[in-house]
């Protein structure tokens, strides 16, 4: 009873006004701002473990990546089995919308150390899902220390999510309107009130993030300079666009199939897990590239010359790994891994068509693939501008709003459904 007496009184002093305050600011700032605080500092922590991981994964090559990643597969699976399932974004999600904004933090411990084997061992998916899983579950058990209910309480775990996205792409306006816009694609305010925690949480995510990784202070994919030929090259990006949602498509519904054979099968989500390290071990045997989620390999893909036939190897089996990785049980998330086949789509497209803008290719394909997949145009358009340093905002803009119009009615993200 006596802490609650205090939690109580902490509350009534943040809902109190602040005596001959002349400005809009409240005391509900600061709890925004120890949000973002430990956003950021969660972050930090994840990714510093994640990179000594990968450096000691990375390590290991030949053959022995097939053993490794199959063994890190079925670690990662037996975690979930006797630690419990921390589920995906769609979990995440549906308990923004239908369970009054309540991300459970019981399912942290699952997520950090399944995600951490999956995305250290070379899986094809990020660190996106698990970063905003934590600091989303942060922001409701810091809104419920302080007795937060109903909205403002939806807005703290919208926050602590916005927090994590930020984080990690360096980009707090970007990481804001994502983590509103991936909850319901239709009505981006819906969760309006969400939408100023969510931006101070994020720009002290930011500042203490990049303090402690120095990552996100510019752009970190190297585009060539691209200078705009007039208004046709609104028209390429659709057209581009068109090309990246063909895609998205093709990845939606490669995805639907697996999953039916992996439910189909019925095994243990540690069996799932080790047969999917298998296969990935075995595509990342034969083409390293393949391996890890693409934040990094990106630059490498743009900056190596391809023939045709390999540029189209790379990207079918990267496509295929970032599939079997979403299906067979890995943990993490799937942004930056298809901005990567994005990346190689624009490659290809430029290398067919010479007379086509690098630069335009590449980020018309990301942008429309991943707008197509996440229905978040807006959020897309603005993080791949921060990630890219590109120029020119409006051709992202058409290639983004061409993915999002051309999706599948029926959304990649369940949750995302009427």
């Amino acid at each position: 009873m006596k802490h609650k007496r205090k939690a109580l009184k902490l509350l009534n002093i943040l809902d109190q006004p602040i005596r001959f305050n002349p400005f809009v600011f409240s005391r509900m700032f600061f709890l925004w701002m120890i949000l973002g605080v430990i956003g950021g500092v969660i972050a930090g922590i994840y990714i510093i473990a994640l990179e000594s991981l990968i450096h000691i994964y990375s390590s290991i090559d030949g053959v022995w990546v097939v053993l490794v990643m199959a063994l890190s597969g079925l670690a990662a699976g037996l975690i979930i089995h006797f630690i419990g399932d921390p589920g995906e974004i769609q979990l995440i999600v549906n308990n923004i919308r239908f369970r009054k904004g309540k991300l459970d933090p019981k399912n942290n411990p699952s997520m950090i150390l399944s995600s951490l084997l999956c995305v250290g061992s070379g899986g094809s998916l990020g660190p996106e899902a698990p970063l905003v899983q934590v600091t989303g579950s942060t922001g409701t058990w810091l809104g419920k220390q302080f007795r937060l209910k109903g909205e403002e309480l939806r807005s703290m775990s919208i926050a602590g999510m916005a927090s994590g996205f930020t984080a990690l792409f360096g980009a707090p306006l970007g990481g804001s309107l994502f983590a509103l816009e991936i909850l319901h694609h239709k009505h981006v305010v819906e969760y309006y009130k969400a939408i100023i925690p969510a931006f101070v949480a994020s720009c002290f995510s930011y500042v203490i993030f990049a303090l402690i990784i120095h990552l996100g202070l510019g752009p970190i994919w190297n585009l060539p300079n691209y200078n705009m030929q007039g208004m046709f090259d609104f028209g390429l990006a659709v057209l581009l666009g068109l090309a990246g949602t063909a895609l998205g498509w093709i990845f939606i519904y490669l995805t639907k199939g697996m999953k039916s054979i992996f439910k189909r099968l019925s095994y243990p989500i540690y069996i799932n897990t080790f047969i999917g390290g298998i296969l990935l071990g075995v595509i990342a045997y034969f083409l390293p590239i393949t391996r890890y989620f693409g934040h990094h390999k990106i630059n490498e893909l743009l900056n190596t010359e391809f023939t045709l036939p390999a540029l189209l190897i790379v990207l079918i089996f990267k496509l295929l790994a970032i599939v079997i990785t979403v299906t067979s049980g890995w943990r993490g998330g799937f942004i930056i891994p298809l901005f990567f086949i994005g990346a190689a789509l624009g490659i290809v497209l430029h290398t067919i068509f010479p007379q086509l803008d690098l630069s335009l290719a590449v980020i018309s394909c990301m942008a429309a693939i991943n707008a197509c997949v996440t229905r978040t145009p807006l959020s897309t358009t603005i993080l791949l501008s921060t990630l890219t340093g590109f120029s020119y905002f409006i051709p992202i803009m058409f290639a983004s709003l061409t993915g999002y119009f051309f999706a599948p009615r029926l959304p990649f993200i369940s949750a995302q459904s009427e």
